[in-house]
């Protein structure tokens, strides 16, 4: 079955950074949009950063020129680079593999970001 598995988040200083790490496994990683979303407490789920499989790339505004997403197909393995982090990136961070009507979640990997 298609596991995406999350590493990489914690505790972190303001202004510091951290790289999250996604594996795929049970999926052709490659024909797969991948993407990163977050949800702080008592919020909604909102989209971080997406990657189509021709490694075009969006990005929340909220995060934009802060944050790098990138994939490694050989791998089957998306990233999360984020800089300059700040209190509000705190959230739990999710893996998402979209293709068509196929979507697919991580378990979440928690980021805390102190002030």
């Amino acid at each position: 079955q298609v596991q995406l598995v999350e590493s990489g988040g914690g505790l972190v200083q303001s202004g510091g950074s951290l790289r999250l790490s996604c594996a795929a496994s049970g999926m052709i990683f490659s024909i797969y949009e991948m993407g990163w979303y977050r949800q702080a407490p008592g919020k909604q789920r909102e989209l971080v950063a997406t990657i189509t499989t021709g490694g075009g790339t969006d990005y929340a505004n909220s995060v934009k020129g802060r944050f790098t997403i990138s994939r490694d197909n050989a791998k089957n393995t998306v990233y999360l680079q984020m800089n300059s982090l700040k209190p509000e990136d705190t959230a739990v961070y999710y893996c998402n593999a979209l293709r068509r009507s196929l979507v697919y979640w991580g378990q979440g990997t928690q980021v805390t970001v102190a002030s």
